[in-house]
């Protein structure tokens, strides 16, 4: 096994120790072709995490040793690693969490072991009102994908008819997400009330399809939830072209309104994305170009007038 590479990312050099670990035992795929992905889809992964807080899953031993889920930043970084201090009010403490500006910020969290990216839908420069809206689209056990298809066209409709611009991807999973940019103009907790809003009204055009149910017991096996908690302060999904800790190694991919009629999630992997993304580019290059007013959700919100749930609540897991 090689001791270490040392690998140019910009004007930084990343040396990156035990290159040859086997990360994924079933393509063999080693802590090296990590790096080499995300050096692959570089510019999009840096504008999925630009100057947000973010959590790492790291993977020290690689899959089959098991997941951390880091906050802090990993001691031993170099200064130019950058990190935002955040307040977690329930457990009365605070924490460095990595805040990414450049790719070489990526690759070293690679060298720290992180296969996963989940970064905040805020901002350091004020963490406690988000500028992205997540649409999660979360198929129940019995629920196959071309109904979480179906539920997405409706997604779009209702975006469209409100004047907002959702960009598409997939989870990595069996999923799919949305995501918007809004206005930093509101707190956490009515982000996530809007969220509900919008969720609740593709659940009333589809209601054999869709569900948001807040206790898993209670929800339909055969249909999608629109998970409107990952708008919640302190839960995070893993970014656009973030790999996924699964044996497959898929990844979070970014596609086009157009892609969701014939898109095969478990096709979207670290041997395929980088030619995608070297032939097509991101389809999320001008996400941040207009950022969205939530007025008409929280009204709908307001219309509703259902208290929304605890979202520290397990129960909902």
């Amino acid at each position: 096994m090689s001791d270490a590479v040392e690998l140019s990312v910009g004007d930084r050099t990343v040396r990156l120790s035990s290159p040859d670990r086997v990360y994924f035992p079933e393509h063999g795929w080693t802590k090296l072709d990590v790096a080499q992905y995300y050096l692959s889809v570089g510019d999009g992964i840096v504008r999925a995490l630009r100057e947000r807080p973010c959590m790492l899953h790291r993977f020290p031993k690689g899959l089959p040793g098991g997941k951390i889920h880091q906050k802090r930043l990993p001691g031993g970084a170099p200064d130019w690693v950058e990190t935002v201090q955040l307040y977690f009010p329930r457990y009365g403490l605070t924490a460095d969490e990595l805040c990414v500006t450049e790719l070489a910020q990526v690759i070293w969290a690679v060298q720290m072991s992180t296969v996963e990216f989940h970064p905040w839908n805020s901002r350091r420069a004020a963490t406690e009102k988000p500028d992205e809206w997540r649409i999660d689209l979360d198929p129940m056990p019995a629920c196959d994908f071309d109904r979480v298809r179906r539920v997405a066209g409706v997604v779009h409709e209702v975006l469209d008819e409100l004047g907002i611009v959702g960009y598409p991807k997939t989870s990595g999973g069996h999923g799919l997400h949305v995501y918007v940019r809004i206005v930093p103009e509101w707190g956490h907790k009515d982000v996530r009330r809007a969220a509900l809003a919008f969720a609740r009204e593709v659940e009333r055009r589809m209601p054999d399809d869709v569900t948001t149910t807040w206790w898993r017991k209670d929800r339909p096996d055969t249909h999608v939830f629109i998970d409107y908690n990952q708008n919640a302060r302190d839960h995070t999904i893993a970014s656009a072209w973030s790999l996924r800790g699964v044996a497959a190694g898929t990844v979070s991919t970014p596609i086009t309104w157009a892609e969701v009629a014939d898109v095969v999630p478990a096709d979207l992997t670290m041997a395929t994305v980088p030619a995608r993304f070297k032939a097509m580019g991101d389809p999320h290059t001008t996400i941040d170009d207009v950022h969205h007013r939530l007025d008409t959700l929280l009204e709908w919100a307001d219309r509703d007038g259902a208290d929304v749930p605890d979202p520290d609540d397990d129960a909902t897991a």
